[in-house]
């Protein structure tokens, strides 16, 4: 089944966590700066494109990440990480970044992500996040707000 990526009209001018798709799909293009000599994207750009992706995904839900860091002194980190590379991706090509939550309990959540080129699937992630006291860098239980925009 292809993937495409929302259109810009079909999005709400605010985000908000009614209007956001469990599934937050986020496009992108390769780039030199993605690849190796051979036009193939080096493995760890699909790090950057897998951030990028939770970080539209947790957009789209109203979050504002720069706002809990400065307001509360609450930041998110990724504490776990598990990949699965199943085809490469080259030059020019267009991908898009798929992020859905997993689970989210106390301190911690999960993102199920996949980047997908038309139908194809490249690369499978599942990563875990904890939310931190931006000053003491302990994990801090997500605030009643924050979890009500995971919904």
């Amino acid at each position: 089944m292809p993937v495409h990526p929302p259109q810009p009209s079909a999005m709400p001018t605010e985000p908000t966590p009614q209007h956001a798709p469990r599934e937050h799909a986020f496009p992108v293009r390769v780039y030199w700066e993605d690849t190796d000599a051979g036009g193939i994207v080096y493995h760890a750009s699909y790090l950057r494109f897998l951030e990028r992706g939770r970080s539209e995904w947790l957009r789209a839900r109203g979050v504002d990440q720069a706002g809990l860091r400065e307001r509360e002194r609450l930041q998110f980190a990724v504490v776990d990480m598990h990949i699965e590379w199943r085809r490469a991706a080259r030059y020019d090509d267009a991908l898009v970044v798929l992020t859905a939550l997993g689970e989210a309990r106390g301190a911690r959540f999960d993102f199920e992500q996949r980047i997908v080129r038309g139908a194809e699937l490249i690369v499978a992630a599942t990563v875990r996040a904890a939310a931190l006291d931006a000053d003491s860098l302990k994990p801090r239980r997500l605030p009643p707000h924050v979890t009500q925009c995971f919904a």
